[in-house]
């Protein structure tokens, strides 16, 4: 006869293993992701062809932190033929003090400028290389955001796998360079100990599923063959959908070596929570699926449930102590320099409040992106919220 303290048992009895087998799945998760990133195999020599002529097109809205400087480092790239092409759209944007000071410092760079406000679909940004594109003169082109600083090298290494005509695209991980203050670091964190190593998890596995704004090379002949930049002019992935629309003509995502740094500058906590959430529901629109599944990736707010459902056995605080020791490895080995250990105690804040998020973006599509709000549809397009 089955009584209620014998269904409860076996509840509790399920409910534990249910931890246990959480547990076991983040500290499996933060051991490969570690390994991923640690161990990451430097890719096949290809592109033999010399270095081409490239042009870089450097879309510009405002006088972002430490524009200068990220500017300047593609000015500073020695590279043989280089056209770099910036693009507002206003006359009076300050970024043109930054563009016309580097014209002066570089005489011999073939620096212009593209000043259009004609708006293209419901991305500013597409919208603004669409109007940049008259003026790119070569054939192999270099899209990078203007809060990127790339190392000496960058072109050389980003551009010689277009050489192979059945390359799509080229795109570079980059690294997260707080600016002072808790919410840059929490964002900086959110890059380079989440996203990033997901990714790097995701290629070990064999997946080229991704392109990162940050920094994209692409010929012309494979733009043109999209449909140019207008087939991703209402896209707010507007860098997935590039990589994905070059895939399905049969092109390859090569995933450079080329690590970039990325400026994190949040002014208060309100910025952070509106940037990951755009970020987290973009990843939703495009890949629903992979999203639902990405929770295990959030290794030490999983593997602290799953202890808490298995009852704190010493299976449990095994599996919690592996998994916070491959956290901490994984976060040594992703971030240069390393974060003083003053601050070690962000690195628990990060993953929950990141885990938080994630969970949010299943509530709604709605997205801010500088001062204007969209929906996000389900094929990715964003529409704006009047």
């Amino acid at each position: 006869m089955i009584t209620g303290s014998n269904v409860s048992v076996t509840a509790q009895a399920c409910i534990s293993s249910w931890g246990a087998a959480l547990a076991a799945l983040a500290m499996v998760y933060a051991v490969t992701a570690w390994l991923a990133v640690r161990f990451r195999r430097a890719p096949a020599q290809c592109g033999r062809g010399g270095k081409p002529p490239v042009t870089v097109l450097k879309p510009l809205c405002g006088a972002e932190h430490e524009l200068y400087g990220c500017l300047r480092s593609f000015c500073d790239q020695d590279y043989p033929c280089l056209q770099i092409v910036f693009g507002v759209r206003d006359a009076d944007d300050p970024a043109l003090a930054v563009v016309r000071r580097l014209q002066l410092e570089f005489p011999a760079l073939e620096l212009q400028i593209a000043i259009d406000p004609t708006q293209h679909g419901s991305s500013a940004k597409v919208g603004n290389l669409i109007n940049m594109m008259p003026l790119a003169r070569y054939d192999y082109l270099v899209i990078a955001d203007s809060d990127v600083r790339v190392p000496p090298g960058y072109l050389a290494g980003v551009v010689a796998p277009l050489v192979d005509p059945g390359v799509g695209i080229v795109t570079c991980p980059y690294r997260g360079c707080p600016r002072t203050g808790l919410s840059s670091l929490l964002a900086a964190l959110f890059i380079n100990d989440w996203f990033m190593p997901s990714v790097r998890v995701a290629a070990l596995l064999g997946s080229r599923s991704f392109a990162f704004g940050a920094s994209i090379a692409i010929r012309r002949d494979a733009l043109e063959g999209i449909g140019g930049f207008a087939s991703i002019a209402d896209q707010l992935a507007d860098d997935y959908r590039l990589g994905e629309l070059t895939r399905r003509m049969g092109l390859r995502t090569v995933l450079s070596e080329v690590v970039v740094e990325h400026l994190v500058d949040e002014r208060n906590f309100g910025d952070l929570v509106r940037h990951e959430l755009r970020w987290l529901r973009t990843i939703r629109a495009v890949r629903p699926l992979g999203y639902a599944f990405s929770f295990v990736t959030f290794s030490l707010p999983l593997v602290a449930l799953g202890s808490l459902l298995a009852g704190g056995g010493r299976t449990a605080l095994t599996l919690l102590a592996i998994t916070a020791m491959a956290r901490l490895m994984l976060h040594s080995a992703t971030r240069k320099p390393r974060t003083p250990l003053r601050q070690m105690w962000a690195l628990p804040l990060s993953d929950t409040l990141a885990f938080g998020l994630w969970c949010w973006g299943f509530a709604a599509r709605r997205v801010q992106w500088r001062h204007a709000r969209y929906r996000v549809a389900r094929d990715g397009s964003a529409h704006p919220i009047r």
